[in-house]
């Protein structure tokens, strides 16, 4: 009767424990939460991972996923899921790749020097003021005669234009600048230089041709023709009365009598015409057309006053 009493408290305890265990391992069930994580790897493989952790190193290492040196993982491998339970592996760029190879040689790293190599590209708009150099135009009159000279005519003068770049700067420093846009403030003024025949002390002797006080040399030439363009009028008529001829006629300043005959170039003239702009060491030579007279253009040529 005994052996009967022992045997079924025996039972009892045992199935006690069996509920207890069960019990138990009811409990671990219910605190421990299962989630659906999705894991993406760094060349767009994604794959869906059963797990209880909730640390992204540990549920990397849970699945046997291996990180290579140049990958990292979003959240970070030290920090917890996040509520949209995804897991993404990437490459690490290349600042963070040198980063990591600088500590791992064991060279000391300052926080200054890993915050200088994440300092962001900054862009900005500078406008400046340069220089445009003149160009120094030199006009040969010599018609290569070796005896000959220079005079500045017109001296030199450098312009201004306004510059407008995109600038890009790291760590202060210039890493790319562009043109946007250029504006001329001020021209240019060019140098002109003559190259002149030195004039003999015979050509250069004051003429006594009526009341001429001019004298022989290097000449401003310029020409016109009758339209209003250039004389305001049409007649064809000259100051001196005469109908102006090409080929004959040019306009003088007044140190330069009427009917003084001058040699130009080769060809002889007669001052018959006058002209507001006509001054000092100025000729303009008549011309049938005003097409002519542009193709004329300027020249500085020899002039003698013929007897």
């Amino acid at each position: 009767m005994k052996k009967e009493v022992n045997s079924s408290i025996v039972k009892i305890i045992c199935v006690s424990l069996i509920l207890l265990i069960l019990s138990g391992i009811g409990v671990m069930a219910v605190s421990t939460q299962i989630e659906n994580v999705k894991v993406t790897l760094s060349d767009g493989y994604e794959m869906t991972i059963l797990t209880s952790k909730n640390k992204v190193s540990e549920i990397l290492e849970e699945n046997n996923i291996i990180l290579a040196e140049d990958e990292k993982t979003i959240p970070s491998i030290d920090s917890e899921l996040t509520s949209a339970k995804t897991i993404k592996i990437t490459n690490k760029s290349e600042q963070e790749v040198q980063i990591a190879q600088i500590s791992e040689e064991g060279v000391q790293t300052s926080l200054d020097e890993i915050l200088k190599a994440y300092t962001p590209i900054t862009e900005k708009i500078v406008t400046e003021q340069v220089v445009i150099p003149y160009e120094t135009i030199t006009k040969d009159v010599t018609e290569e005669d070796n005896n000959s000279s220079e005079k500045v005519l017109q001296e030199g003068k450098d312009g201004i234009k306004e510059v407008t770049y995109r600038v890009k700067y790291q760590n202060e420093k210039e890493i790319e600048k562009n043109v946007i846009s250029e504006k001329v403030i001020e021209e240019p003024v060019d140098k002109i230089v003559k190259k002149q025949q030195t004039v003999s002390s015979r050509s250069a002797t004051t003429r006594s041709s009526g009341n001429t006080t001019a004298k022989s040399g290097v000449y401003k030439v310029t020409a016109y023709c009758s339209c209003s363009k250039c004389c305001g009028k049409r007649t064809g008529r000259t100051a001196s009365g005469t109908r102006a001829t090409a080929g004959r006629t040019v306009a003088a300043s007044s140190k330069f009598s009427f009917g003084t005959k001058l040699k130009i170039n080769g060809k002889t003239y007669v001052v018959e015409d006058r002209g507001g702009a006509v001054k000092g060491n100025k000729i303009d030579v008549y011309m049938n057309s005003h097409s002519a007279a542009l193709r004329w253009g300027v020249r500085y040529l020899p002039v003698e006053i013929v007897n």
